[in-house]
């Protein structure tokens, strides 16, 4: 089985769950719902996540959402201070932001050259695309044409390539479960300052840790610009690499995500049990 076809059999589970939790679905109900034998669901969920759909379930829920945040404080503030491991500190340690120039930003690409290509993760199928200074771009897809015209919507000007090169190869290396090899990843984006600003301070969110919109305005000395931060989130291009899933309400609702609420809800359940199984 395909990895995209494990995240769309694991996704119709977390989208069953999460449409049924007042019944409280057993694992017999949650196979029969996604045409699996209750053996051959459990097998899937050890491949993808390496624990029991039981376990993984934990990591769902608003109850664990809640408990991440009350234990960390402000997760932003301590994360140069508490001796996190690489693991958790990944983003951070691997992924270096750089803004494009003035003129970049402002003349759609022109006298850009932008590679791409169409690559499986263990969270469905992304576009990724690069320049000669790093990613530019990591999308989601649920439909290649759309993907590749907004893709080609927001720098109208350059020349795209389908190719693969060695800066997506890095990047798509971070899925993949032993991460402790990867080699330093560059990203090249547009952005306003202010969206730079928040695009950077999510890197600081370790694995396995959540934090607020609020925690953010905070982290960029913007305490009253809570609902800026959220819309620059929102713009964020660059898909689990700049970790935008990682950021809840202040309710512990893991609230909306540019690539669908059950992909988010699967994103934070796996970093869980990946931070937990390290320790």
């Amino acid at each position: 089985m395909s990895s995209q076809q494990h995240y769309d059999r694991i996704a119709q589970a977390i989208d069953y769950i999460q449409q049924n939790f007042q019944q409280q679905p057993q694992l017999d109900d949650v196979a029969a719902h996604i045409h699996l034998s209750p053996a051959h669901f459990q097998r899937l969920f050890t491949e993808w996540v390496g624990t029991s759909p039981k376990k993984f379930l934990q990591y769902t829920s608003i109850e664990y959402a809640k408990q991440i945040l009350k234990q960390q404080g402000s997760v932003l503030d301590a994360t140069f201070e508490s001796g996190l491991s690489s693991t958790s500190r990944l983003h951070d340690l691997f992924v270096q932001i750089e803004g494009m120039t003035p003129a970049e930003y402002k003349n759609g690409g022109q006298n850009l050259t932008i590679h791409y290509q169409f690559a499986e993760t263990l969270f469905g199928e992304v576009l990724i695309a690069s320049t000669h200074k790093g990613i530019c771009a990591l999308t989601f897809v649920n439909n290649r044409v759309d993907a590749l015209q907004q893709l080609k919507s927001q720098f109208p000007q350059a020349i795209f390539n389908l190719h693969i090169d060695s800066l997506q190869q890095r990047a798509l290396a971070f899925f993949p479960k032993e991460p402790h090899q990867l080699a330093e990843i560059k990203l090249h984006l547009k952005g306003t300052d202010f969206q730079l600003k928040v695009w950077q301070s999510l890197l600081k969110i370790p694995m396995g840790q959540l934090a607020t919109y609020g925690e953010l305005a905070q982290a960029i000395e913007q305490p009253k610009a809570a609902r800026a931060v959220g819309s620059a989130i929102g713009r964020n291009p660059v898909a689990f690499l700049i970790p935008c899933h990682r950021v809840i309400q202040s309710t512990g609702a893991l609230g909306g995500y540019e690539w669908g609420s059950v992909r988010k809800t699967a994103m934070i359940a796996w970093e869980g049990v990946q931070t937990h199984a390290a320790i």
